[in-house]
């Protein structure tokens, strides 16, 4: 199972942040429907302040750069794009692929067998 973790800076004006945790409370049922649709088992989306931080898995077999084309091109995808864009520091008409970026791990727990110290970082030093 692949794990991405992706960040998103929102406008940092408390009214625009409620209305973006309620859209997030009301989503539209197409929404989900699309992210299950092309692949993206699990979501999570959590905020300090305006900075959100999301957690998206999928099954090693999905590419995650075409799932999000693809999701890009499902029913109302666009329309809630454009819909939260107003609530995020983003250039207008981005798509989801386009708005969030992503994260690189720099720690991992290493098992309680292993004992090495190559936590496997995914930055190399960037």
């Amino acid at each position: 199972m692949q794990r991405f973790v992706l960040t998103l800076d929102l406008v940092d004006d408390p009214g625009l942040i409620e209305r973006y945790l309620e859209a997030h409370r009301n989503i539209w049922p197409e929404i989900p429907a699309g992210i299950r649709e092309v692949g993206i088992t699990g979501m999570d989306i959590y905020r300090d302040g305006n900075r959100l931080v999301m957690i998206m898995q999928m099954p090693d077999s999905i590419d995650c750069d075409a799932a999000m084309e693809r999701l890009a091109t499902l029913p109302r995808q666009a329309e809630w794009e454009e819909f939260v864009g107003q609530f995020q520091q983003c250039d207008p008409g981005s798509t989801s692929a386009g708005k969030w970026r992503q994260m690189n791990r720099i720690f991992e727990l290493p098992s309680p067998h292993n004992t090495s110290n190559n936590n496997n970082n995914d930055d190399h030093g960037k």
